[in-house]
């Protein structure tokens, strides 16, 4: 097997078991760390032993085991989540009203969109007219 992470060092030679050696429990690591008891290490004095104290700040462990899962539960949102969901139906709700055009810049956008296209037309209908009028003098200065 490999040696591990730091191979030039002499504190690198890592010596791993294979798993059939972790599985017959016959493993040659030598066995320099130990497990602590949770219950051992944190012995409570007095009447701390007796009496359980909620702490809110105190941050339990999320593991869950694959076998304790129920998949019918629903989970709860955080309020970041929650949040987060509320602004983006706001966003939609608002861009649906926007595309009908029933809010306050969608109304000032279709006025300012209709006066443009107007103006378009008319300098459109004036070229016209100028063209026309360059036209009927080419057809006069020829005659």
């Amino acid at each position: 097997m490999g040696r591990g992470k730091f191979k030039g060092k002499p504190t690198g030679r890592r010596n791993f078991s294979t798993p059939e050696e972790m599985l017959a429990g016959s493993s040659t690591r030598p066995r320099t760390f130990k497990q602590l008891s949770v219950t051992s290490h944190f012995k409570r004095k007095g009447a701390q032993g007796v009496i359980e104290i909620e702490n809110p700040n105190l941050v339990k462990p999320k593991n869950v085991k694959a076998k304790d899962i129920d998949i019918e539960k629903t989970t709860e949102l955080s309020r970041r989540e929650r949040e987060e969901i509320e602004k983006q139906k706001a966003h939609e709700r608002y861009m649906r009203l926007q595309e009908q055009g029933k809010t306050e810049q969608a109304r000032k956008d279709l006025e300012r969109l209709a006066l443009i296209r107007q103006q378009r037309a008319d300098a459109a209908r004036k070229r016209e007219e100028e063209k026309a009028a360059k036209e009927m003098k080419k057809t006069e200065a020829r005659k």
